[in-house]
């Protein structure tokens, strides 16, 4: 009570000093705490999750890489995962949590953090993903142009839908699936900086990505699909980003025409997983915020597991099979750090240059 008398007597008492003449008190002044100048971060490793623990048992997606890059400092970050960060090199590492929505909080959450200054961080989505075996092998490592997402739709069960209709799956705002007249994407469909991911396609493509014995095994039951039967390679593929694990022939079919529609014909399906709309999404208003820059934003997705099930294998006994553990895992994971790797130690070498500019293709000819 005493502390709110003097606050409303304070105002009354120096306006009675200024009118008898008096000079009013001076103010005080509230030091303010030197701003700490937040750390130059050149690479983003943006993974997705890990099992168990960081380090010393089954890897996941961000443990290759605290386990082979000098990690030297650790933030308290009050997500999902605090952030591991390279000092020498500038490159951090996080874990967004699975999902879009947790990846979307995250990468929001640090490009705000005052701590840090990402605004010319190059940002490497790094993670496992189901690849279409009519594109690609598992350990295979796809870079992605578009990303288009799986969720923001209208839908109805197949058993309802019209005999016309081809899926029970349609547009926001649109009267039949695949309708010409669709709205402009608002977060269906994000497109990658062509220039940049055709450099780190380039730069990487000719890389031989671990060929694991375990791997022959399950390649060989894709008897029609002879991409499904290659050793690992690194290609460009589009990428589905959906909240939902789905699995099987028909969702297989939806997938491809999704991603060519929203990408007007230009995309081609390849890897699915669950965040990288959302990390996107996320980039692209904090470059409207002048905090990030989402055209330095590239998707490697590489294959632990297929999106449909070999010739005479049911949907349903693929998918739950999935639940023992994907067969491209281990492979996966090498062919994300090895490949990931590439492009984040010509960026750092290359700083002086791409600092200020993304790197093309003709970089990687000059001496």
């Amino acid at each position: 009570m005493g502390n709110k008398f003097a606050l409303f007597c304070l105002p009354l008492f120096t306006a009675l000093l200024v009118a008898c003449g008096a000079e009013p008190p001076a103010a005080s002044v509230v030091p303010v705490a030197a701003a700490p100048v937040p750390i130059p971060v050149k690479v983003v490793v943006v993974t997705m999750f890990e099992i168990g623990e960081d380090s010393g048992d089954q890897a996941a997606e961000f443990q290759l890489w605290n386990e082979r890059r000098n990690l030297d400092q650790v933030f308290e970050f009050g997500a999902h995962h605090d952030l591991h960060f390279d000092s020498e090199n500038g490159v951090m590492v996080m874990v967004t949590g699975i999902g879009t929505a947790k990846s979307t909080a995250s990468v929001m959450m640090l490009g705000m953090d005052p701590r840090f200054d990402v605004s010319k961080a190059y940002w490497l989505v790094a993670g496992i993903a189901g690849i279409d075996p009519q594109d690609a092998s598992i350990g295979s490592a796809a870079w992605a142009d578009y990303l288009v997402d799986g969720d923001l739709a209208h839908e109805i069960d197949p058993r309802e839908m019209p005999e016309d209709w081809k899926y029970g799956y349609i547009a926001r705002y649109t009267s039949k699936p695949f309708d010409e007249n669709k709205p402009e994407p608002t977060g269906e469909m994000f497109q990658t900086n062509a220039e940049l991911t055709e450099w780190a396609y380039q730069l990487t493509k000719d890389i031989e990505l671990p060929d694991f014995e375990s791997l022959d095994e399950t390649r060989q039951l894709y008897t029609e699909h002879p991409n499904a039967q290659r050793a690992p390679f690194v290609l460009k593929g589009d990428h589905l980003a959906a909240m939902t694990f789905w699995h099987g022939s028909i969702m297989n079919d939806w997938a491809n025409d999704w991603v060519d529609y929203w990408s007007e014909g230009e995309g081609n399906f390849v890897t699915s997983a669950m965040e990288d709309t959302g990390t996107m999404q996320s980039l692209t208003w904090l470059t409207n915020a002048g905090r990030a820059d989402r055209d330095r934003m590239m998707v490697l997705r590489t294959g632990s597991n297929y999106t449909m099930p070999p010739p005479g294998v049911d949907a349903a006994t693929n998918l739950l099979s999935e639940n023992e553990g994907y067969a491209g895992l281990d492979a996966s994971l090498e062919s994300a750090y090895i490949v990931g790797s590439k492009v984040i130690d010509t960026l750092v070498a290359g700083w002086d240059v791409y600092r200020d500019r993304t790197p093309t293709v003709e970089d990687i000819a000059a001496p």
